[in-house]
């Protein structure tokens, strides 16, 4: 048994008594054969972001072996917009390590993620998850480096007021409950994602709370841990129905949208990210940032004006970003600092051991902490397109290893300061803004769009779609126009409330 099983929470796992990862067909059908499943799921992402749904009863074992190996059919056209009616015959095909208990259903169901194909069995070159699968191929291909990726999941519970022990408003951070009232639901969230293959690394209360007439609005967080690219797109995909399942289960609401009213904590979906190489954390040398980190950043900062294209893609998201809400507007970086739109955050990289000085049974032994080091890229949220944002992130990284000053831009944006201080406007003067709209948002990815379409990564027409609805949102003075207006952003905010 691998050495990393006997504490795994997922079911599969636990009974093949192998990680995820080397889950073959033959593993799926001896699990719902001796453990009574009775239904199979297939789940696939549409142009929306949600996870879509097609059941099979299982009949016997060679239909299910059918069915695992073959894949079924699905009208592309009512999945993706830029497929046509007359041509819109795709495939379904399982992806065996994504693999899950259902942790809803009443029929004991097994639920497997699928990726599609064409007509002539090739991936199709326009899903975003193929999209994000070559971005990092690339990425490896040229640069020897992997890529992985945690997600920061913020959302609000809303629900009626309850008169006892209210959180202070906008005061909610790692609130406990009974001052938070959603606790039980965020814990129960976490287990089901975890059972089903999600990394978590934790869960709070966020900042954001307030209560509006009989409503209570409510911030919590959950954090993943780091894991290759294509596996920390699937979690925070899976986590998003598993929060909406459970919200609707409680009969309350849950949100992702980057704005919920004027003055209050909207949500972000910040991602952090480190560079493997050799099995070894590649953001760090002797202590430090790396220069591999720094090159890294730069592609970040460089891709930032566009790369809103695919995290920030409603005109709501432009209301977040607006200086003072701990979100970031101005195109920089820093260690630790929540302006900057790159976080290097706190590194566990001193020389003391903290562990020894509160408690001194332990042995005085220093441990290295560095692989825990990444490094956050704060603009993103909850309408984002998680496969095409990743793809996005993974394309910027490697352009910051083809740009022939990378160190020289990431030290010249490099910022110690609140940006947001009016002692600090010279600094920011100084600095690239990220895009105020939609609008603006497609004119950048216009703009930067060969960097993107380099090595066949993204397809033309995927640029060229992303383009087109993100300048049909016409949005371009709207934040300007209504930015006073509460009634007015109130009615935008409800119009992407479920992004």
């Amino acid at each position: 048994m691998h050495c990393n099983i006997k504490l795994n929470p997922n079911p599969l796992v636990q009974y093949l008594e192998k990680p995820s990862c080397e889950f073959t067909k033959n593993d799926i059908i001896k699990y719902i054969e001796e453990n009574g499943i009775e239904m199979l799921n297939f789940r696939y992402v549409g142009c929306d972001g949600r996870l879509k749904c097609l059941n099979f009863v299982i009949n016997d074992i060679d239909h299910l072996d059918a069915v695992l190996s073959s894949g079924e059919r699905v009208d592309g056209s009512s999945l993706f917009k830029h497929i046509e009616a007359g041509s819109s015959d795709l495939y379904v095909v399982p992806r065996y390590r994504t693999a899950f208990l259902n942790p809803f259903t009443d029929i004991p169901t097994v639920d497997i993620l699928c990726s599609y194909f064409n007509k002539d069995g090739e991936l199709l070159e326009s899903a975003p998850e193929n999209i994000m699968r070559k971005a990092h191929q690339e990425l490896k291909n040229r640069t020897g480096l992997e890529f992985e990726v945690m997600g920061e999941l913020e959302f609000y519970i809303i629900s009626p007021k309850e008169d006892i022990f209210l959180a202070d408003d906008q005061k909610g951070y790692h609130e406990s409950s009974p001052f938070t009232k959603w606790e039980s639901l965020r814990t129960e969230a976490m287990h089901a994602i975890a059972t089903v293959g999600g990394n978590i690394k934790y869960g709070h209360s966020e900042v954001g709370n307030f209560t509006f007439g009989d409503t209570t609005y409510e911030q919590n967080e959950i954090e993943f841990l780091p894991v290759p690219l294509e596996e920390a797109a699937d979690q925070l995909i899976i986590a998003k129905w598993i929060l909406r399942t459970l919200a609707y289960k409680y009969g309350v609401t849950i949100t992702f949208a980057p704005k919920i009213t004027v003055g209050k904590a909207g949500s972000g979906m910040h991602i952090h990210t480190r560079l493997i190489k050799d099995g070894k954390n590649a953001m760090v040398e002797d202590g430090k940032l790396s220069d591999i980190a720094r090159k890294a950043i730069a592609g970040y900062l460089t891709l930032a004006p566009s790369l809103t294209a695919f995290g920030n893609t409603n005109p709501s998201s432009y209301f977040r970003l607006v200086p003072h809400q701990e979100a970031p507007t101005n195109i920089c970086w820093g260690d630790r600092n929540r302006s900057v739109l790159v976080r290097v955050p706190l590194g566990w990289s001193g020389k003391k051991n903290m562990s020894k000085m509160i408690n001194p049974l332990e042995e005085d032994a220093l441990q290295d902490f560095s692989s825990k080091q990444t490094v956050e890229f704060r603009c993103p949220d909850g309408s984002a397109d998680v496969y095409l944002l990743l793809a996005g992130l993974t394309v910027a990284a490697r352009h910051g290893f083809e740009m022939e000053n990378a160190l020289e831009f990431a030290k010249k944006t490099y910022v110690d300061v609140n940006i947001f201080h009016d002692e600090n406007k010279e600094v920011a003067s100084n600095l690239d803004h990220l895009p105020a709209s939609c609008y603006e948002s497609a004119l950048r990815l216009e703009e930067q769009r060969e960097i993107y379409e380099k090595y066949g990564v993204f397809s033309k027409s995927m640029i060229d779609g992303t383009i087109k609805m993100l300048q049909d949102y016409k949005d371009q003075k709207l934040r300007e126009e209504i930015h006073c207006n509460k009634e007015k952003i109130m009615k935008l905010v409800h119009n992407y409330f479920h992004c």
